[in-house]
């Protein structure tokens, strides 16, 4: 068996095993993954080394191939089981120096063998971060050969930079965007010769991009007494710390001070507030929006706070929506940018959407296509970026006075348009970690059920329903037969086995032709148990025992399925269990009665050719479309065929009634009149 391995950094992995397509705006990340070729004698393993690491969650996903799809009776077949150890194992670097902004720092490379590492603390609003090597001397000489690697692996693509320091003693490398509050790792490595020794000076500097606000905690708090559907601020907050209003939090105060000059500040900040709604499920709300005003001297960022480890679960859409009317310039277009761990500054130099070390998801709004909408399924752990900005095609010079309002709708959700029609959305927990998935039916597929490759019609659907339920209708032959042979027991529990196997799979169906009297695992517990003891009394009439016995047997087998049924509803035994153990008593009875009548029994032929031969042969075909046949594909033909076969096998199976009564006539067996008593003597003792 080939197993297929994922790896992702920051958030499970997003696979499609099956090729399916995911829903339209939806941009999905590939995983870094691998196959492995299981044995059943041999334990196969692999390694995966991974360099410097990024800090932060690890996630892998492993799966089998597609199944086949063949439907197995539960004991029939052995299932084979596969166990996957994923172990970790973590070599940390302890001591590492720090380099302080704009502090030069001094380092020695002992050698090519034990490259240096150095580290960096990048604050938030850093817009770009230049980073030198200088002084570089190899065993005293001017010039040397070191290579600088900055950032950290992050699967399944890597974002580092690497910087060739050959011949020269200073080189330097300019970073936009790199990412905020975050430790940067940077690594130098002697390309020289064996045992030979460098001195390198590194020196960093940040180019702060100051924040200015067109909203302010006063504001919040003059709209909340307005609204009155949020309590108020229990205290005003500090000009350092961060606010939380009910189940919302808001950023740090900093980011709301908002700058009376336009001119002192290169972005404009909009509080966006945090609403958690359910697991998986939030919803951010931009305060005193959901309009924000775009200009195009600096971007407009909003910040949706995604890193409390459990949101990566879910699936996060914007949707953005353009005020054409407030679009003053009539070719201008709005570019916006959704990143993580920093935002991009500059989107009308940087088109790609791409910061330092990460790659961003490009949106544009126009007069003629207003609406931009994306979708990241599990969306990496960390604090997300939306940047907007007004673009001229002929330059910015044109667009210096124009401005555009934008609607931002942000949130999290665990499915996206909770699967649709044809899928369920299911919250699933592995292994402490909790994320949803799309369990779709009628033959949709997809991340989000949204792909008709293979999908059923509605005709279909419709035939699928009316296949499974009007199948059970060839259970009124037997039904007409048990009451004309006065088997009413038998008759009785053949109307409820049709009943309720007909509208259990009216409710098992997958799509959108379903109904459902009563809830769901009800009618499927009726459906078995009708099914089973339908079998249990048909066998035991044919054994004929006596009445006292008969009925006996009839409730404490139809009290010991009910037991085993919800023990284990599906276990082979609930149905072997009871045929066998009937069989056993019929073929006892016949041979009692064939010894005590010294004649085979039944004692006619035509008996056996033209009722016992037949239904015998209707049940085995029957059970062997049951075991043998059904897939997920014929299910609607194979079960359907199931039931016409086994309804139609009862009514040759049950046997003629006892020759001396007579058959079923209303007339007779209805009487309105008084009786005179048998025994007139006995009546008239009776009287004193």
């Amino acid at each position: 068996m080939e197993i297929t391995i994922h790896f992702r950094y920051g958030a499970p992995p997003v696979i499609n095993p099956l090729g399916s397509r995911f829903p339209s705006n939806a941009t999905v990340r590939p995983s870094y993954n691998q196959t492995m070729t299981l044995s059943t004698t041999l334990q196969n393993s692999s390694f995966v080394n991974i360099t410097t690491p990024a800090a932060g969650d690890w996630f892998i996903a492993v799966h089998l191939p597609e199944a086949a799809g063949k439907i197995e009776v539960k004991g029939f077949s052995t299932p084979c089981t596969y166990l996957f150890q994923p172990d970790m194992f973590v070599l940390r670097l302890i001591d590492v120096p720090v380099l302080e902004p704009d502090t030069p720092l001094q380092l020695t490379i002992a050698s090519p063998a034990r490259p240096l590492h150095v580290k960096i603390f990048i604050p938030e609003y850093t817009a770009t971060l230049q980073f030198t090597l200088r002084s570089c001397a190899e065993n005293s000489t001017k010039t040397c050969a070191v290579r600088l690697v900055l950032g950290s692996i992050t699967l399944p693509r890597s974002f580092q930079k690497t910087v060739q320091c050959t011949g020269r003693a200073n080189c330097s490398l300019v970073l936009d965007s790199p990412p905020w509050e975050k430790w940067l790792q940077i690594m130098a490595e002697s390309l020289g010769p064996a045992n030979t020794s460098v001195s390198v000076e590194m020196k960093a500097s940040f180019t702060a991009c100051k924040p200015g606000s067109t909203s302010s905690f006063l504001n919040f708090y003059n709209s909340l007494n307005q609204s009155q559907s949020t309590p108020a601020l229990g205290g005003g907050p500090s000009a350092s710390t961060a606010g939380t209003v009910g189940n919302t939090t808001l950023p740090t105060a900093s980011t709301a001070n908002g700058a009376s000059n336009p001119e002192t500040f290169c972005l404009q900040n909009h509080l966006v507030i945090r609403e958690d709604l359910d697991v998986a499920s939030v919803r951010f709300r931009v305060l005193n929006g959901p309009s924000v005003s775009v200009h195009s001297e600096f971007p407009t960022l909003l910040l949706f706070n995604l890193n409390t480890g459990m949101d990566s679960g879910g699936t996060l859409v914007v949707d953005l929506l353009l005020n054409e009317t407030s679009l003053s310039i009539g070719n201008a277009s709005v570019t916006a940018c959704v990143s993580a761990a920093s935002p991009v500054l500059t989107l009308n130099a940087t088109p790609n959407c791409s910061t330092a070390f990460f790659q961003g998801y490009p949106l544009n709004m126009t007069a003629s296509s207003p609406e931009a909408t994306l979708i990241i399924p599990y969306p990496e752990t960390d604090n997300w970026f939306l940047s907007l900005q007004l673009v001229c095609p002929w330059g910015q010079g044109e667009c210096n006075k124009g401005k555009a309002k934008v609607t931002v709708s942000t949130y999290l959700t665990p499915c996206f348009d909770d699967c649709g029609t044809y899928g369920q959305c299911s919250l699933l927990r592995r292994h402490g970690y909790l994320y949803a998935g799309c369990n779709c039916k009628a033959g949709w597929g997809g991340w989000s059920c949204t792909d008709d490759t293979k999908a059923q019609s509605v005709g279909s659907q419709n035939l699928a329903t009316l296949l499974l339920t009007l199948s059970n209708l060839m259970f009124l032959p037997a039904i007409a037969v048990a009451l004309y042979r006065f088997y009413l027991v038998e008759a009785s529990v053949y109307t409820y086995t049709m009943f309720f196997s007909t509208f259990y799979h009216a409710c098992d169906q997958p799509g959108v032709a379903v109904m459902c009297i009563m809830d769901y695992d009800t009618l499927q517990y009726c459906d078995f148990l009708g099914s089973v003891v339908a079998i249990w009394v048909t066998i035991l009439c044919m054994a004929r025992v006596k009445k006292i016995l008969k009925y006996v047997l009839f409730v404490l087998g139809t009290l010991l399925i009910a037991m085993s049924l919800q023990l284990d509803r599906r276990g082979i035994w609930n149905m072997m269990g009871p045929c066998l153990f009937a069989l056993i008593i019929m073929i006892v009875a016949w041979v009692y009665h064939g010894v005590k009548r010294r004649h085979c029994y039944p004692p006619t032929w035509k008996r056996w050719v033209f009722y016992l031969t037949p239904g015998i042969v209707l049940a085995l075909v029957a059970l062997s479309v049951y075991a043998f046949m059904e897939t997920n594909d014929n299910y609607y033909y194979t079960h359907s065929i199931w039931h016409m076969l086994v309804a139609s096998s009862v009514a040759f199976l049950l046997p003629p009634c006892d020759k001396h009564k007579k058959a079923w006539t209303w007339p007779q067996k209805l009487t309105c009149r008084y009786q005179i008593c048998n025994n007139d003597r006995e009546e008239l003792y009776a009287v004193t």
